[in-house]
């Protein structure tokens, strides 16, 4: 754990640091073992396209990494929105082989490609991984867009795409009429206690990006307890594939709650066998068994039931083990000042140290 330590300390210093600040939280069963803030949640007031570097804020503005600092989640907002769906599955509103034209015909594309729920949960849809739905005039645009959008792969192969999630959210949205950040705090965050996570604005949060063209897909300026992701800022700040807000001990009561089955103290979110179909490979909404940003803690389960977890294009990041009962979350403003190409090797170092401090539960 000390070498753990040693190397997220060291993430947010040096030249090309990997991050303006970092926390991070580790932790085995009911224990938290580990749980750090390194940097600084807000140290630029903008980015210089000409030297290729933040324009720094005054010493004295400098706001330092808290462990309880929140943070702009990005897809692991995904997580979320995919435990709302199957806690749909688990009441019998939803089929996990159902085409989503039979939730929402009016998704014309969807329909005559037949995609399924499965499809969506399981990034095999054949949509592409985005749409510049931040480029259209309004929302009726937007739905639009939405419903003309048909899938660019067969669908069955296996395709990233935040499109999967902005689905499932009006599939969700139509089954059981409410909203979907009212389904999250209802389903999610309010049995389990965790009261730093939602939708934002979340003042507070760690800065992300001074976010302007080119390098963005819009011109908003720095940003700090707004929701990063063009679309979803496009869509109202919540949306299916990102918008939330939390802190890694939050994160972690998620985590804990997915390795005991579904319960919390006396919450109980799911049951034990649709936690174990979400964590199974191919994953709903998990990735299962990835070392590019897991490390060592992948690859050690059997039967196809993994290391789980997902990253965030903010910095995000949790993997949760069932093999040794053990989470690693990592949250770092690795976009502050401006995004870069991504780099996952530190989360999966991290993931690594961890590994090797830990023996497989009996």
């Amino acid at each position: 754990m000390r070498r753990l330590l040693a190397e997220v300390r060291a993430l947010p210093l040096g030249e090309q640091p990997w991050c303006a600040g970092v926390v991070v939280l580790a932790g085995r069963g009911p224990v938290v073992a580990v749980e750090e803030a390194y940097g600084w949640a807000l140290r630029y007031a903008a980015y210089d396209p000409e030297s290729d570097a933040g324009v720094e804020l005054p010493r004295e503005k400098w706001v330092p990494m808290r462990t309880d600092t929140p943070f702009d989640l990005a897809s692991l907002t995904k997580l979320c929105t995919a435990v709302a769906a199957v806690q749909q599955l688990e009441r019998g509103t939803l089929g996990i082989d159902a085409r989503v034209a039979a939730y929402l015909p009016e998704f014309r594309a969807a329909a005559e490609h037949g995609i399924t729920v499965r499809q969506l949960l399981t990034h095999t849809s054949g949509l592409r991984p985005e749409l510049p739905l931040y480029d259209c005039p309004d929302h009726a645009a937007r739905l639009a867009a939405l419903q003309a959008e048909a899938p660019v792969t067969e669908p069955g192969t296996y395709c990233y795409s935040d499109l999967n999630m902005l689905l499932l959210q009006h599939v969700l949205e139509r089954i059981t009429r409410r909203p979907l950040d009212v389904l999250v705090r209802d389903g999610i965050t309010r049995p389990l206690g965790m009261t730093a996570t939602g939708f934002g604005p979340c003042p507070g949060a760690a800065a992300t990006e001074d976010q302007r063209r080119p390098w963005a897909k819009a011109d908003r300026g720095m940003l700090r307890g707004v929701v990063h992701d063009e679309n979803a800022w496009a869509l109202g700040g919540v949306a299916g594939h990102a918008g939330l807000f939390s802190t890694a001990r939050d994160l972690a009561v998620l985590c804990r709650t997915l390795l005991a089955g579904g319960s919390y103290g006396t919450a109980r979110i799911l049951g034990p066998d649709f936690v174990e179909l979400m964590l199974t490979a191919p994953g709903l909404g998990f990735r299962i068994d990835q070392p590019w940003f897991m490390g060592e803690l992948a690859g050690r389960g059997g039967g196809g039931r993994g290391a789980a977890g997902h990253t965030g294009f903010t910095g995000t990041s949790l993997v949760l083990d069932p093999v040794t009962d053990t989470f690693l979350v990592l949250l770092a403003n690795t976009v502050h000042p401006r995004r870069r190409d991504a780099d996952s090797r530190p989360r999966a170092a991290a993931g690594t140290r961890l590994a090797r401090a830990v023996r497989r539960r009996p």
